[in-house]
């Protein structure tokens, strides 16, 4: 079996190689552009051309991606999942009903899949449990987050359309965190705790021996606390599915009947994590104009991997079975990026038979918010830094796949290794060169002027973005659709600084996005590793 663990202390030369990979391919890809310039404008204009072409081709695709993810989340969100877990618990009856004969017939979301899933379930019903035999654990990290932070979150989970006896509630706080944190978690344990069949607040210690400052550490800690609590209860793992939630993440009120019902009826659950969508909306009307676009942005994200299953990775909140955690002991205690890092871990633990499925209904997070906005500003870069730095996992897969004894197919494996080199690399330079690289030749070589090539390479790059700009308004479009309703405080004319917002786009996606994944790519390059994580200071603006 192979070990799953970040090395500690000093790496290898292979290793090391590896770490620095992600920075000399952005840099590598960032010069190209320019040293062609140099040597031959005609060779940079088909360089740049062919990249925007590249770029452009994916932005279709992205917005059509967009739409599509839009439309199942809706479709999604309008089923009465809890009715589909209780037609699970008597199959025989509800296929006998009328209701779920003439059910056929409705326009509801996937219908025929669930009359198929309970003809399966019918043939064979000692290979499922019964949802009264599964229970929802859910771990709530926190660092010093207020109450005005936290209470909403727990009443959110209280909205959900399930039963509560089949949950359990785990606040895992910080000692870090000082007296007030253990108080105040302690405190909604006695004011929530009797709504679950078991709640707790358990306290993670702090300088523990091989941990970097993190949530990693935090959320094992209280896993391991619920290990222990199965065993007393005589609880089989295997029917207990986990979630980790942030402690401003609010899940759709459908979420935990939908993923009860997609565990129950996955046999191959123990090789599987379940991903909901990410919106970045809770607090979106508050936040200056380059965090919502960042924060748009990144919802955007979340709901186009959803559409691509083989770029599905756990990311922020998302859900594995006990019996899978215990097979990965956990999150890695190692890693500031702990939620795509676990992909890797259970990739390697289950020798390559392992995957993400989407669950298509969103757990609303908190956009970038602090005190002031140059400390709002910064927040957002090291938020994004951190995010980055799973360019770390490179030197990981690396080191973990390419070897002689994995069990793993090798081309499968190059694969996964080469989307994931290719998405930090083009995360550090994709919006660089696209706002740039069409000037590249006439700025860096006079001769580019006596080409016809290069001198209408910047007109030609303005004509495929301006074709590209559909995208953009599908974006701003589905953006307005799902924003949440504007508060009081605000006046109608907030609306229109929404739109100018996009306007900014280009200069964030340099400043923000292109300028953290260097820093973070720079940080392995050096090995200087970014080993705490900087919690994202969450103000609530009343």
């Amino acid at each position: 079996m192979i070990d799953i663990e970040i090395p500690i202390g000093k790496r290898t030369a292979k290793y090391r190689f590896y770490e620095m990979l992600p920075l000399i391919v952005s840099v590598v890809v960032l010069l190209t552009p320019i040293i062609l310039s140099l040597v031959s404008p005609l060779l940079a204009s088909i360089f740049i051309i062919g990249y925007i072409i590249m770029w452009f081709v994916k932005a279709i695709a992205m917005a059509y991606r967009t739409v599509q993810s839009y439309q199942l989340m809706q479709s999604a969100r309008r089923v009465d999942w809890q009715r589909r877990l209780n037609d699970l618990e008597d199959v025989n009856h509800a296929l006998e009903t009328e209701q779920s004969v003439s059910a056929l017939k409705s326009n509801e979301w996937r219908i025929a899949r669930h009359i198929r899933n309970l003809r399966r379930v019918a043939t064979a019903p000692e290979q499922y449990y019964k949802p009264h035999d599964v229970y929802n654990a859910l771990i709530l990290p926190m660092y010093k987050e207020g109450r005005d932070v936290l209470e909403p979150t727990m009443e959110s989970i209280l909205k959900s359309h399930y039963d509560f006896k089949q949950m359990i509630c785990v606040i895992a706080y910080e000692e870090r965190g000082g007296e007030d944190t253990e108080q105040l978690a302690n405190q909604l344990v006695k004011k929530y705790g009797n709504r679950f069949y078991h709640a707790a607040a358990i306290k993670h210690p702090k300088d523990l021996p091989h941990e970097v400052i993190g949530k990693g550490g935090n959320i094992t800690h209280a896993g391991r606390y619920l290990e222990q609590f199965l065993k007393d209860k005589h609880i089989d793992p295997d029917r207990v599915i986990v979630t980790t939630l942030d402690s401003d993440n609010h899940p759709d009120p459908s979420y935990f009947a939908y993923l009860t019902y997609e565990y129950i009826l996955d046999l191959d659950h123990l090789h599987r994590a379940y991903q909901p969508i990410s919106l970045y909306l809770n607090n979106i009307w508050d936040v200056p104009a380059p965090m919502r676009v960042l924060a748009t942005g990144n919802s955007f994200w979340t709901m186009i991997n959803s559409q691509r299953p083989h770029m599905l990775r756990n990311f922020s909140s998302h859900a594995q079975g006990m019996s899978s955690l215990l097979e990965t002991d956990f999150w890695s205690v190692r890693t500031i990026v702990e939620d795509g890092h676990q992909y890797w871990r259970s990739y390697f633990r289950f020798d390559g038979h392992y995957d993400v499925a989407p669950i298509y209904v969103p757990i609303y997070q908190d956009a970038v918010l602090d005190s002031t906005y140059f400390r709002t500003m910064k927040a957002q870069f090291v938020q994004l830094r951190r995010w980055a730095y799973g360019a770390s996992d490179v030197a990981y897969v690396a080191e973990k796949g390419f070897r002689k004894d994995r069990k793993i197919p090798f081309f499968p494996l190059l694969g996964r290794f080469l989307r994931l080199l290719e998405s930090h690399v083009s995360w550090a330079t994709a919006s660089i060169i696209i706002a740039f690289g069409a000037w590249a030749p006439l700025f860096l070589n006079p001769e580019a002027y006596r080409s016809i090539v290069a001198h209408e390479l910047p007109v030609l790059a303005s004509n495929l973005q301006e074709v590209a700009m559909v995208g953009l308004f599908i974006t701003v479009f589905l953006s307005f659709k799902m924003l949440p309703p504007r508060p009081s405080r605000y006046k109608r004319h907030r609306n229109l600084f929404m739109l100018a917002q996009w306007f900014i786009m280009p200069v964030v996606s340099v400043c923000y996005g292109s300028a953290a994944a260097f820093y973070s790519q720079f940080r392995l390059f050096i090995g200087k590793y970014l080993d705490r994580f900087d919690v994202t200071v969450k103000v609530v603006k009343k």
